[in-house]
């Protein structure tokens, strides 16, 4: 690739700027992508700023379904062959963006985003907003900037012409907040692809404290339990007597208490009771995951639910916890009964060999970048996520993302100027990858 004068002048800029040491373990080509991606930064925060302004909670169907119409033109532009996968009725989910770029150079390259949101569409959080150098909106950091990041990278390598002959599949999936059941289904096409490729990278935030940027090469799956338990109603006067018992709150109260004294403990197992409604009539709607409950101060409620999740680092470790829950709920206070289900969740992402190379091989272009290091994450920082679908089947790296805060409540925010520092990782390692 030829350089003009004009340019090498400017990349000597860059040099002075960034450390002369650090610019010159990047060659012309990767020096060519961060003076794109630094021109092209007010570009990729009006993207930004454009599908955070769309509503797209995962139940918000037609939102979900217009943020990926944005994204999908933005891939048509880079020369990407784009399709939209509808999911089964059944599933209620909008369905997934998909994007292929058929070449023959290089490692096939998996590049995972989520449209979706955890902000329905009745939810009060809904605009974008900034000030100065932080922006807020919903989903701005989980994770509608790491799909824009993608979206850059992609775009920086096709500005210095090296996009041509990567193999590489973006999946945008539409339900990564709540996904549709079976996983069976609303998983295949993802799994498919992660079987198709020698790497997967996860964009969604990365983290940066202790003065360090860290990176991702393990997280605990999770998965959903319910608690449902009933009581014998009866006149308040008379609960805790032979005939009536405890009621449904009672043991209820008992079962959850027993969770946090004999279950919890073990190392990166976790678990949370989300949502609770006791009373004499009790409605819950798990798909939506809310509800109501009707009692009175002197009638022994018969009807508790209990809406909860679990996380774990290994499927074993997943077993382990579920027994001992089991064993909780099965031996009642009198005149009660308790049933335990479990759903079916995400996988957990093992530590693997692949990954901590990944791992290496990302810190160098940190360091590259005029940044230290990048060690690994501890699993306990990170939630679940759709990387872990396809990790028993290719390499795989998450959190390359920028830097927010707040994800998942209505103070989500994300720090603009980290954009295109992720960015710029972001395609020095594709470009990287594409070339051994």
């Amino acid at each position: 690739m030829k350089v003009s004068k004009s340019k090498a002048a400017i990349l000597a800029l860059f040099s002075l700027l960034l450390g002369g040491k650090a610019l010159a373990q990047l060659d012309v080509t990767e020096q060519a992508m961060i003076e794109w991606i630094d021109a092209n930064a007010d570009a990729s925060i009006d993207l930004l700023e454009e599908i955070v302004s769309i509503g797209s909670g995962t139940m918000n169907q037609a939102g979900v379904r217009e943020v990926g119409r944005v994204l999908r033109e933005e891939l048509d532009d880079i020369g990407l062959e784009t399709d939209w996968i509808e999911l089964p009725p059944e599933a209620n989910r909008a369905g997934h963006l998909v994007g292929k770029l058929g070449g023959n150079r290089g490692k096939k390259m998996l590049l995972i985003g989520h449209l979706d949101t955890v902000f329905e569409a009745d939810d009060t959080f809904q605009a974008y907003s900034r000030e100065g150098n932080i922006a807020t909106g919903p989903g701005i950091d989980d994770m509608k900037s790491g799909d824009v990041m993608m979206i850059y990278a992609l775009k920086a390598l096709q500005a210095v012409g090296v996009l041509d002959g990567m193999q590489v599949i973006v999946f945008y999936t539409g339900d990564e907040e709540f996904a549709g059941r079976p996983l069976s289904v609303s998983r295949k096409d993802l799994i498919e692809s992660g079987k198709w490729a020698d790497v997967a990278l996860g964009f969604e935030s990365g983290q940066y404290f202790d003065g360090r940027d860290w990176t991702t090469v393990a997280r605990r799956g999770a998965s959903g339990w319910r608690l449902e338990v009933t009581g014998r109603q009866a006149h308040s006067s008379q609960v805790f007597s032979d005939n009536v018992g405890a009621g449904a709150i009672f043991e209820t109260a008992r079962i959850l208490n027993a969770f946090y004294e004999r279950v919890r403990g073990e190392e990166y197992l976790t678990f949370n009771a989300g949502a609770i409604l006791g009373g004499t009539v009790v409605e819950y709607d798990y798909e939506q995951n809310r509800g109501m409950a009707f009692g009175k101060t002197n009638v022994v409620p018969n009807s508790v639910v209990v809406h909860g999740g679990i996380r774990t680092i290994s499927p074993e470790q997943l077993e382990r916890a579920q027994e001992a829950m089991l064993t909780v709920a099965q031996t009642n206070l009198p005149h009660t009964t308790a049933t335990l289900t479990f759903d079916e969740g995400y996988p957990a992402m093992a530590p693997t060999d692949g990954n901590m190379a990944l791992q290496q091989m990302f810190s160098e272009i940190n360091e590259a970048l005029g940044r230290g290091p990048m060690p690994a994450l501890d699993p306990l920082r990170r939630g679940a996520a759709d990387i872990s679908f396809v990790a028993p089947y290719t390499d795989a790296l998450a959190g390359l993302g920028g830097i927010g805060k707040g994800g998942h409540s209505p103070h989500e925010s994300f720090e603009l100027d980290s954009m295109p520092l992720a960015v710029k990782r972001a395609a020095l390692l594709m470009y990287r990858l594409s070339n051994q």
